[in-house]
């Protein structure tokens, strides 16, 4: 019983540890291609 709620929390913890997010705005990157260029940002004929 105890061996089971053990493993329970051991799994919960390195699940929480291990997951990880994205804080940064991707148009704040450094790298130019992380974002498309001007002419790329709309169709032609539909207002962009």
């Amino acid at each position: 019983m105890y061996r089971r709620i053990a493993l329970l929390a051991a799994l919960a913890l390195m699940a929480f540890f291990m997951t990880g997010c994205f804080d940064s705005n991707p148009d704040d990157q450094s790298v130019p291609w992380s974002r498309p260029a001007d002419w790329e940002r709309g169709a032609p004929g539909f207002g962009g």
